[in-house]
């Protein structure tokens, strides 16, 4: 954990604590169907915390799992996320971050509607 300040102009940032990713038991997303960009992560102790966005909470979450299936193939809990979005072999799932995601969205619509338009032979 990192703790943010300024200092007249500069900005300051100082290491507070610092977890190794094995001690990782668990992270709980709270809620998987609400827009919620609060998060626990279990450790000894249940750390309670707020991502800048729900986007940047999954985006933490995939992280973490990559990391954890790279360095230490442990049995890593995610809960009460929407797995879809978790997964790396998902289809929704990118490299490039929830934009990609949001551009196949609406390349699946935009394909619909020209379907739903078309006249169909008779």
């Amino acid at each position: 954990m990192v703790k943010h300040f300024r200092v007249g102009l500069d900005e300051k940032y100082e290491i507070a604590e610092k977890w190794f990713l094995d001690d990782l038991e668990m992270i709980d997303g709270k809620e998987a169907d609400a827009d919620n960009p609060w998060f626990d992560m279990h450790f000894k102790k249940v750390y309670s915390w707020e991502a800048y966005s729900c986007a940047s909470k999954y985006a933490f979450a995939r992280t973490l799992n990559k990391l954890n299936e790279m360095y230490l193939q442990k049995d890593l809990k995610i809960v009460n996320f929407d797995f879809t979005y978790i997964n790396s072999d998902s289809i929704w799932a990118s490299n490039n971050g929830d934009c990609l995601v949001l551009l196949r969205i609406c390349f699946y619509a935009s394909n619909l509607l020209c379907l739903s338009l078309c006249p169909l032979p008779v």
